[in-house]
């Protein structure tokens, strides 16, 4: 039978010809238990919580008579939600019949395959989080004629019936947004995972100095 995570740590992060004190051996076991679930639970959590929002916003755009943008975030939330649940598979994937420290090793790997495919994918999502806000109220009526009436008689230059220092302005937003789009992310995955991360690393790098004591 496949090894549950628990009875992984239960026989200890080393190999077993390793002189490690058994109860400092079960100290890392429990640690190592706790953070992991947390972070899965977290993780399943955010992903739900975009799950809801998307169909919190979508409604709420037509009350508001923003719809393109409601409609343009609630793809894209599900499409990230679909594309991390189907990475999140890959940490089911991980063998189990190796020891916790292995274990731990593997997760890390998984992680940051995780955080580079977001960190890509990052560099197209806030430049088109921006491009369905700014489409959203563009397409309202009530806006548009609320622009006209502060606008009055003022006719600034127009291409495809968009106002060019305006278009030449959102380029200009777009393009910062690709390149620090990665950044961005990597400050959000560090305000919610910023400290479990953190704790893994410590972890790995403790079992690492023990092994080579």
């Amino acid at each position: 039978m496949e090894k549950s995570i628990e009875s992984i740590w239960k026989e200890g992060f080393l190999q077993k010809n390793a002189m490690v004190v058994p109860k400092l051996n079960n100290l890392y076991n429990k640690k190592s238990i706790h953070i992991i679930d947390k972070f899965k639970r977290m993780f399943k959590i955010n992903l739900n919580a975009l799950v809801v929002f998307s169909f919190v916003v979508l409604p709420v755009s037509f009350f508001v008579k923003i719809p393109v943008m409601g409609i343009m975030m609630f793809i894209l939330f599900n499409v990230i939600v679909i594309i991390n649940k189907r990475l999140l598979k890959g940490l089911d994937k991980i063998d189990k019949n190796v020891s916790s420290y292995q274990y731990l090793k593997s997760f890390d790997t998984w992680m940051q395959e995780q955080i580079a495919i977001n960190v890509k994918m990052s560099s197209y999502i806030y430049p088109y989080v921006f491009i369905a806000m700014v489409s959203g109220f563009w397409f309202s009526n009530d806006i548009r004629e609320t622009s006209n009436r502060i606008l009055g008689n003022y006719q600034p230059d127009m291409i495809y019936g968009m106002p060019i220092y305006w278009m030449a302005s959102m380029f200009v937003i777009i393009i910062l947004l690709a390149i620090f789009g990665g950044r961005i992310y990597k400050l959000d995955l560090k305000i919610v995972y910023g400290g479990l991360l953190k704790k893994i690393a410590e972890l790995i790098s403790d079992m690492e100095d023990l092994r080579t004591e």
